[in-house]
């Protein structure tokens, strides 16, 4: 476990990637299996505990600390594996420190109540930097830098193997990845997935920039609607004993077919789908709102699923039967694509539409008006374009000049600095939660409302300079979270930009925005300046009548 920790460690503290993938190439060579198949678990978000979660690292804490002590120094440092490794009292009182492989095996195997006292004696085994890998290894956000492809990147480095290499062998292996490091090094044949209804990893786009898209020749690319519902999978075949499998996958690889029994039932077919996840109602596509009452449910009941009827409006074709076209041209399996949606002809599965263009200026105005475009009366359901290259092959991962998005222009509002919260990871130290509102008049006069938070969108340079403006102007504190002087007269506007706006009742102003983030500061205009409440009333409106 140490020679672990020491690794997260020295990720944690490295800001270059490629030193980053030596780090770990370095670790998976000289560390023997199966230590390292469980390391590569960890840094890819392959394991999961049971029983251990945050809830029980607190309890130990809480007996062995003063609780008031404990919650002001989780509010500074802002990471509870850190705040705990740190603040565990004593020193090292074991012979030996556990390996990691003893450390999965407890927490899979060790029952709810025996697990307590198990993981107390290994935080008393451990030093302080083999107690934080523990308990990053427990709450499952390791925030090292350091992503799963990242991993996957530094075991094809093992060996004379591309990443995609082993991105396209990763569905269907399972930890400790014995016959994966086998292969890579040399040592044994490559895997092989018996899974009928695997998870292929999906190909990304680049954003299309305004500024860049007339150097490339029109001829040479389509275009199609991007949808504004969730990406996902949809593979389906038959297991040995030739009875049918189908599951629906989401982008990262989760299997989600236990929320969508209704789609999964659907999946007739001997094959595998790209396509976006959409509710459908008398033939309309529906908001993302809409879909999001069918999303993250532990239990679906009938009137659910007749309420909020799913849909997959399929982009590409992967798998055929037997046959792998993913490296086809894009024209050819369209062509594919087509011809088997037909053959298929179910109520569930539809052909997303392609959108004619002879240049960029009539792409650019299809994209300003999808109703007059072909998208008709779902074109509130549009977010965009996906333009890709007509002989772009389907590989794993974002190349560049193979696909890109050209998504709608971001809403925008200006609106008020209220509370302020820290950070965690990197920014436990700075203010950088910020909640923000707008203004409204009621009974009670002219009032700010809170109408959504944001923590990204700012640079480093610009987090500093909102770090500074919530210290001096905090009027009141509840907790981790500081009040900022928000009056008429002080306080800070933000530009911020989301994707989309849907009336809420979960929320006091009645609005919920998608994706909202801090797109710039206005420190040039002031507070009694900014935005109302019903400006994103009137969006609302706006959208609802379309």
């Amino acid at each position: 476990m140490n020679r672990f920790a020491f690794l997260l460690d020295r990720l944690a503290y490295e800001p270059r990637r490629n030193a980053k993938i030596r780090l770990i190439a370095d670790y998976f060579r000289e560390t023997p299996d199966p230590e390292r198949g469980w390391a590569l678990a960890a840094l890819t978000g392959a394991l999961s505990f049971r029983h251990a979660k945050p809830g029980l690292i607190r309890g130990l804490i809480m007996e062995r600390t003063d609780p008031v002590l404990f919650d002001l120094s989780y509010d500074y440092v802002g990471d509870l594996a850190e705040t705990v490794a740190l603040m565990w009292p004593g020193e090292t009182r074991a012979n030996r420190a556990p390996v990691l492989s003893e450390i999965v095996e407890g927490l899979t195997s060790t029952a709810k109540l025996d697990l307590p006292k198990r993981l107390a004696h290994w935080l008393d085994a451990l030093d302080e930097v083999g107690r934080w890998a523990l308990l990053k290894l427990i709450t499952g956000s390791l925030r090292i830098g350091a992503s799963a492809r990242l991993a996957k990147t530094a075991v094809a480095a093992l060996g004379d193997h591309k990443p995609d290499d082993v991105e396209l062998v990763w569905p269907g292996l399972q930890p400790p990845y014995e016959e994966l490091f086998a292969w890579v090094e040399g040592r044994g044949e490559k895997p092989f997935a018996l899974d009928p209804a695997p998870f292929r990893p999906p190909m990304l786009a680049h954003p299309l920039e305004d500024a860049d898209y007339r150097l490339f020749d029109p001829a040479a690319f389509v275009a199609e609607w991007k949808w504004d519902g969730i990406r996902v999978q949809a593979s389906a075949g038959k297991d040995a004993e030739g009875r049918q499998v189908a599951r629906l996958w989401s982008r990262s690889g989760e299997d989600v077919s236990g929320t969508f029994p209704d789609l999964i039932e659907a999946l007739t077919f001997e094959g595998s789908i790209d396509g976006e996840l959409l509710v459908l109602r008398d033939g309309k596509v529906q908001s993302f709102n809409v879909l999001q009452q069918r999303l993250n449910r532990k239990s679906v009941t009938p009137k659910l699923l007749a309420e909020f009827p799913v849909h997959i409006r399929a982009y590409d074709l992967l798998v055929e039967g037997d046959e792998d076209l993913r490296e086809l041209p894009f024209d050819v399996r369209r062509k594919r694509l087509e011809a088997f949606v037909a053959r298929e002809d179910n109520p569930r599965l539809d052909l997303s539409q392609m959108v004619p263009f002879d240049d960029w200026d009539g792409l650019a105005a299809a994209r300003l008006d999808p109703a007059s475009a072909g998208a008709g009366d779902d074109s509130a359901a549009v977010e965009g374009l996906m333009v890709k290259r007509r002989d772009s092959p389907y590989v794993v991962g974002r190349p560049k000049g193979l696909w890109f998005k050209w998504k709608h222009d971001p809403m925008t509002v200006d609106a008020v600095m209220m509370y302020a919260q820290r950070g965690h990871g990197k920014r436990s130290s700075f203010y950088s939660d910020y909640t923000f509102g707008l203004w409204t008049e009621d009974e009670e006069g002219v009032r700010l409302v809170p109408v959504g938070k944001a923590y990204f969108g700012f640079t480093d340079e610009e987090l500093v300079e909102l770090d500074r403006f919530v210290r001096k102007n905090t009027v009141n504190r509840f907790g981790p979270v500081r009040e900022v002087t928000h009056t008429e007269a002080i306080g800070l506007v933000l530009e911020v930009a989301f994707e989309g706006i849907a009336r809420s009742t979960r929320h006091k102003s009645g609005v919920a925005m998608r994706f909202p983030r801090i797109a710039r500061i206005r420190w040039d205009k002031p507070p009694h300046e900014a935005d109302r409440l019903e400006s994103l009333e009137a969006l609302i409106e706006a959208k609802e009548s379309a």
